[in-house]
Parts: C-alpha cells; structure tokens; sequence
C-alpha cells in the first residue's frame, strides 16, 4: 500500500511542479520521479530552515511539491549555464 500511495504523491506534485516551472512536465512517468525525487529533497532541505509543514497525505503532496519545484528549479539553472 505505501508504494502506491507513493507513486500518487510522486504524480500529484511532479504535476503541480510541472503547471508551477515553466517547461517542467514530462509525462506521467516523470512527473512520478520527479515528485519521488522531490520529496526525497523536501525531506532532507525543509528541516534544514525550520519548515515543519506536518503530516497526512495532503502535507506529503505539498512537500513533494516544493521538493520539485526544487529540482526543476535546480535542472532549468543548470540546463542554461
């Protein structure tokens, strides 16, 4: 059961980053990595500032998010250097 919850959290915020980063959608498929890839770095970057946004599935999304946006952010900068 966790990993399907997982696999819609991962799709849930790679989406809402793709709609948020111009140029971010890659599909279904990526928009789950990216969104399993961004909460891995929501969870490690937002406790590093303090920011403690809680628990239960709608939290998740919105961490996955910013973890995404993060990355994308990140892979945009990178891509024009």
């Amino acid at each position: 059961m966790g990993v399907i919850v997982w696999l819609i959290v991962g799709a849930i915020a790679g989406w809402l980053a793709g709609l948020i980063v111009k140029g971010g959608g890659f599909g279904l498929i990526g928009n789950i990595v990216i969104g399993i890839i961004g909460a891995i770095v929501a969870g490690w970057i937002l406790p590093l500032f303090g920011v403690l946004i809680g628990g239960g599935f709608f939290a998740q999304i919105i961490n996955a998010a910013i973890g995404a946006i993060i990355v994308l952010l990140v892979v945009a900068f990178i891509k024009r250097a």
